[in-house]
């Protein structure tokens, strides 16, 4: 695997090209690991947000913090258990309602624009940004940058902004936090809320995991200058949007669990000791078959070399979706 082919070609149309690198955490209801933060820098500690089915990542150099909750083979287990009764419970419910599984979904996007004041440095980024973005999660979920086709495309709804200086910058894990998604958040759990704003430490952005119970907390927070044209050199190309709401859709990092156990739980990412950064052709730091997967929208790497999820990551979307969040 090589650097992103392409890329400026492909996303040429209506979508501003620069680049943007991914970093968060691991986790997830039902089937796997659980959530946490990690530092965007190689060695960087990671840490648990507040919310237990969150997630989120952070700049290069920020201040690495420790994970006092790191998953356990026990909640592995646990997940594990949740996803396939979530299953049945859905296989039965459609049996009962003469109902099938969905096998493609177009995902209702509402993006809440938070603003500390009218200012683009107080956050009052443009709609042609939120459209931008959009279409990179379009692009990307539908193989057109060179990856797998997934079921999923997605429609923005709505663009909702909110001037409120208390809840500027987004804090992960705090009351404000939960204050704001609380009075903002529409939809049901196939709704997908996208909240945008100067997020705290550093932070590039964080999601929560598909649960059987909708909470309010629901949804994906991510940097606004990260969109697509935004300021934030080398994470402005729109796949912090394009990460996150693969851990929306319940995907793991493709360097989950390292070089043993289940790593993501998807049998075609090759394993990964740990996260890779910039664009490391070539890397290799498990023994079993293939190279570090560095083009993975799953990995930390940078926009310009991230540009693929493989078919057993569409597949693991795709079930956990009609699990957790088919209406």
């Amino acid at each position: 695997m090589g650097p992103r082919p392409n890329l400026l070609t492909r996303r040429a149309a209506g979508v501003a090209s620069t680049t943007l690198a991914l970093l968060l955490s691991t986790a997830v209801v039902g089937v796997v690991p659980a959530a946490s933060a990690f530092s965007a820098a190689p060695g960087g500690a990671c840490v648990e947000p507040a919310d237990s089915h969150s997630n989120a990542r952070i700049k290069p150099g920020a201040a690495a913090r420790h994970d006092p909750n790191e998953l356990t083979a026990q909640q592995v287990r646990e997940r594990d258990a949740d996803l396939a009764a979530a299953l049945r419970e859905r296989a039965n419910f459609r049996a009962g309602a003469g109902a099938t599984a969905l096998a493609t979904v177009t995902i209702p996007v509402v993006v809440h624009v938070i603003q500390e004041n009218s200012t683009r440095a107080g956050g009052n980024i443009p709609d042609s940004m939120i459209t931008s973005q959009i279409a990179v999660l379009n692009q990307a979920y539908a193989g057109a940058t060179g990856g797998a086709v997934t079921a999923f495309a997605f429609r923005l709804d709505k663009i909702n902004r909110v001037t409120n200086p208390s809840w500027y910058p987004i804090v992960q894990g705090s009351s404000a936090e939960r204050s704001m998604k609380s009075s903002l958040r529409v939809g049901g759990k196939n709704t997908l809320n996208i909240y945008l704003g100067e997020l705290s430490n550093d932070l590039l952005g964080w999601a929560t995991f598909p649960q059987r119970n909708l909470s309010s907390m629901d949804g994906v927070v991510a940097l606004n200058e990260s969109l697509p044209g935004g300021t934030a050199t080398n994470y402005n190309q729109g796949d912090t949007g394009t990460h996150e709401v693969g851990h929306w859709l319940n995907l793991y990092h493709t360097f989950q669990g390292g070089c043993g156990g289940s790593g993501d739980s998807v049998s075609d990412t090759p394993a990964e000791a740990s996260p890779a950064y910039q664009c490391p052709t070539g890397r290799n730091t498990c023994s079993a078959t293939g190279l570090d997967p560095i083009t993975n929208f799953m990995d930390y790497t940078y926009d310009s070399c991230m540009y693929q999820f493989t078919p057993g990551q569409a597949s693991r979307m795709l079930t956990a979706w009609n699990a957790y969040r088919a209406a």
